[in-house]
């Protein structure tokens, strides 16, 4: 495979006894901090009889307690931190059920490891100096925007600030700007590319080659839809990350795109039965635990992210040593039960996308009636099918369902809308909406 090796990605292709001596050295550091500057940590840890001088090999790590987004909840706004406010110098946040906002901060030292990571990200992703990068993620609080922004900028690109929202601008400045790299969540990129295709505007005739895309869980056949879209050779990536770690740059795919290198020299990584916290072996699926190995405002000790993959075991075709994990496609916490099945909303995406013709925007209705839990799938009607016959459009629903029943293994209901009919998302799309609470 012919990939092209960007410098800044130099520490990716690091020996396996470099790295994990590197990264032990590293966590016996962030682990005495952590002990030293954080109360959580060191209550924790004391009520485990561990302490860092007891962190001699990266088994070790096992002995520390874990860190769950509670725990940020419970110490709002600045208890986690390990660093004075007069050394941070920049906070995000993102949202809390509560009302109360998860807060990260960051030293100038973790700017610099981040922004490094966010370069070795898009140069992962095949962007290099000479680019022009459109980044239609949000900024603000939300980690997106200014993550990819700095990481575009350290490696020599052009950036567009485009932020969300706004469509019609976006494919404006795409268009007129040249715009070779777009970052931003897949599901926006469809609703973009609906757009254009109202505006008269062909994607396929843009110079645009690579869509760097997260913060939310997406398929292989979404990958496929949004591929489609675009010139040939064009390649849509997918990233990894999460505001408590750092934001976008913990993982991402590469020439290869098969998987997503994590960043092991700053995130070790750890896979767990989410129901025992056992850590299981390379290649079984589990829980992802995130360690910082270099945070110095925030470090977060085996951080539960309650995301589901597993670590791919076998090496990359690009060469690179640090190991892979598998696309994340649902997380521990957002699978509902509908008579007796596990169901997580990536499942029923899937089957939507094995039907020809379908636009991915759909929304899964979750309602209680009698004591029972109902689901329902509303899926938009292709515009080019809207004005044929109702037999047409009967017939496309008979095959979702089949479908969908194929995949999970109960019949699902679905209800055909009009276009345009649900509601567009600038930043993560609401699949699920659950009414259950209020019938």
């Amino acid at each position: 495979m012919n990939c092209v090796i960007h410098p800044v990605s130099k520490p990716d292709y690091m020996s396996k006894n470099d790295l994990k001596a590197l990264q032990l050295e590293r966590l016996q550091n962030i682990t005495k901090r952590a002990y030293e500057k954080v109360p959580l940590y060191k209550e924790r840890m004391d009520a485990g009889k561990v302490r860092p001088e007891d962190i001699n090999t990266l088994d070790d790590i096992r002995r520390l307690p874990f860190t769950v987004k509670t725990d940020l909840r419970d110490t709002y706004p600045f208890g986690m931190f390990a660093s004075p406010m007069k050394d941070v110098v920049r906070l995000h946040a993102s949202s809390g059920t509560t009302g109360k906002p998860i807060v990260v901060g960051y030293t100038k030292e973790d700017i610099g490891h981040w922004t490094e990571a966010m370069k070795r990200t898009l140069a992962s992703c095949g962007l290099h100096e000479g680019d022009i990068i459109q980044v239609s993620y949000g900024y603000g609080l939300f980690t997106g925007g200014l993550g990819a922004h700095y990481g575009a900028e350290g490696l020599g690109a052009t950036v567009i600030p485009a932020s969300g929202g706004n469509t019609e601008r976006q494919i404006m400045l795409m268009k007129d700007f040249g715009v070779t790299g777009i970052c931003c969540t897949p599901s926006y990129f469809l609703h973009m590319a609906e757009q254009a295709e109202k505006e008269g505007v062909d994607l396929r005739e843009l110079p645009l080659r690579v869509g760097v895309f997260g913060a939310e869980p997406w398929t292989p056949e979404m990958r496929n839809r949004i591929e489609a879209c675009c010139r040939e050779g064009f390649k849509a990536h997918d990233i990894y990350g999460l505001s408590e770690i750092t934001g976008p740059g913990v993982a991402s795919s590469c020439c290869a795109q098969e998987g997503l290198h994590i960043f092991e020299d700053l995130f070790y990584p750890e896979i767990i039965n989410p129901e025992t916290c056992e850590v299981l072996p390379d290649g079984e699926e589990g829980e992802l635990v995130l360690t910082t190995l270099t945070k110095q405002a925030m470090p977060m000790l085996r951080y539960r992210t309650r995301d589901i993959t597993r670590i791919i075991t076998e090496p990359c075709a690009c060469g690179r040593a640090i190991r892979r994990m598998e696309r994340v496609s649902r997380r521990s916490d957002d699978m509902f039960i509908i008579r007796g099945v596990n169901i997580f909303p990536s499942q029923i995406e899937t089957a939507i996308l094995q039907v020809e013709s379908v636009v991915p925007v759909y929304q899964i209705i979750l309602t209680r009636q009698n004591d029972l839990d109902n689901i329902e799938v509303n899926i938009e009607v292709n515009a080019k099918f809207f004005d044929d016959k109702v037999s047409t459009i009967e017939g496309i629903k008979a095959k979702i369902e089949k479908s969908i029943e194929r995949v999970l293994g109960i019949h699902v209901r679905v209800k055909m809308l009009q276009p345009n009919s649900i509601p567009r998302s600038e930043g993560k799309a609401k699949r699920v909406v659950d009414n259950r609470n209020l019938i």
